[in-house]
């Protein structure tokens, strides 16, 4: 169940992070996933760091964290995945 969890929030982190992102993102669904994975793990890694990762109500600067991580991650790949598709 962990893992399917995981899928989901990576799905929900990286859309909203291609929301944040001006433009548009030639990137396919299955990588907005991984990066949205991968940014809610470092995000919450940040948190926990600056000790925001666990507050009364919702946690919305790790909330922050994870996007703004995945939003980094995605305008790194983006470029590097439309070079390789040309």
């Amino acid at each position: 169940m962990t893992i399917l969890w995981a899928i989901v929030a990576g799905l929900i982190i990286g859309l909203l992070a291609k929301l944040v992102l001006p433009g548009r993102q030639p990137i396919p669904l299955w990588l907005t996933i991984i990066l949205g994975i991968i940014g809610g793990l470092v995000g919450n890694g940040l948190a926990s760091a600056f000790d925001v990762g666990d507050t009364n109500g919702i946690d919305w600067i790790r909330h922050a964290m994870q996007i703004g991580v995945a939003a980094v991650l995605i305008a790194i790949v983006t470029p590097a995945y439309g070079r390789r598709r040309v």
